[in-house]
């Protein structure tokens, strides 16, 4: 194994251990990550259901949902089965496809909440030009963009990295394939690509946070300008939500990826990743369902439909046991 190419497979040495408080660990987890599941794909069919979420905002919303529910699905499955059933191998195949889809919806994200933010100004801020500034058109450009960046960003990472030969075993100490981690089973140099990691990373993190940070810089400006006091509570609750998903997702992905490699340490790593690939995407439908009144109003009345579906489907079961019954009698 030290003379060789090891890129057949890799051993994915997971988050927990066998043990009472980790198996208590390892269920809170699925329950995060199922709930997380739930949420998004909730607030998917709100949005595609309700005619009134049929704008730009609650469209990008509905992109950021279904991301979340890939990360989730990319990554915990996996985990569960090396868990429950000790299928800790991953192929190489595997574990490229598993780099890919990570960094694409990660990247795919950061550019998505900078088109979110710039969604939130245009409204805020030119409200009467909002049909012709955040046009349809533009919303999809802006959507099939940040898909295709993360997705390049994702293929280039992938295929980089797994271009090298591993001969520092094939154990990675880490719950999923994530290029940095399996670059310390590289042999060779591998400085000159680390450092081109380093430098879309940056981009990736940095130029969508300035935009957003612009857009909300100018936000806030105007909102301290309204006069209205229902205009301010609402553009308040509006951004307030939006602001702490980027300073969750940014907190977490900046903490993770832009700190020194002197730094790094394997536990620490699994904590961040954890955080930002199960716990986040749970976290996103909550804050945007309980800071926004149009998404409340729409889970209130797909409630009150399943509510009088199930109760009409009640009446109608005792009508028929009823008739059956006469029938009997006679």
């Amino acid at each position: 194994m030290d003379k060789g190419n090891t890129t057949a497979g890799f051993i994915l040495l997971g988050l927990f251990n066998h043990t009472r408080a980790h198996l208590f660990l390892f269920v809170l987890v699925l329950t995060v990550s199922f709930n997380s599941v739930v949420g998004n794909a909730l607030l998917l069919l709100l949005i595609h259901q309700d005619r009134r979420l049929h704008t730009p905002m609650y469209f990008l919303l509905s992109q950021l949902s279904l991301m979340d529910m890939m990360l989730v699905s990319t990554i915990v499955p996996q985990m569960a089965a090396g868990y429950l059933m000790g299928k800790n191998f991953i192929s190489a195949a595997g574990c490229g496809f598993q780099i890919f889809f990570f960094l694409t919806l990660e990247g795919g994200e950061c550019f998505l909440l900078a088109a979110m933010s710039y969604d939130r100004y245009v409204a805020i801020c030119h409200p009467l030009r909002y049909p012709v500034l955040m046009s349809w058109q533009l919303c999809w450009r802006l959507t099939l963009g940040s898909w295709l960046l993360g997705a390049a960003d994702g293929a280039m990472q992938a295929a980089a990295t797994l271009s090298f030969q591993f001969c520092r075993g094939n154990e990675i100490d880490h719950f999923f394939c994530e290029a940095p981690v399996l670059l310390r089973l590289a042999c060779g140099n591998t400085s000159a690509f680390e450092f081109v990691m380093y430098i879309c990373c940056v981009l990736m993190l940095v130029v969508p946070f300035c935009l957003i940070l612009t857009s909300y810089g100018l936000i806030l400006a105007a909102v301290l300008r309204m006069r209205s006091t229902e205009a301010l509570k609402k553009a308040f609750a509006t951004c307030s939500s939006h602001m702490v998903v980027v300073g969750l997702f940014y907190g977490a992905a900046t903490f993770s990826y832009m700190r020194p490699a002197s730094s790094r340490s394997a536990k620490h790593d699994k904590v961040v990743s954890a955080f930002y690939t199960i716990v986040t995407p749970m976290l996103n439908p909550l804050i945007y369902s309980l800071r926004n009144s149009e998404v409340k109003d729409s889970l209130r009345k797909c409630v009150a439909r399943c509510a009088a579906l199930t109760s009409k489907d009640d009446v109608v079961g005792l009508d028929v046991s009823g008739d059956s019954k006469g029938k009997g009698l006679q």
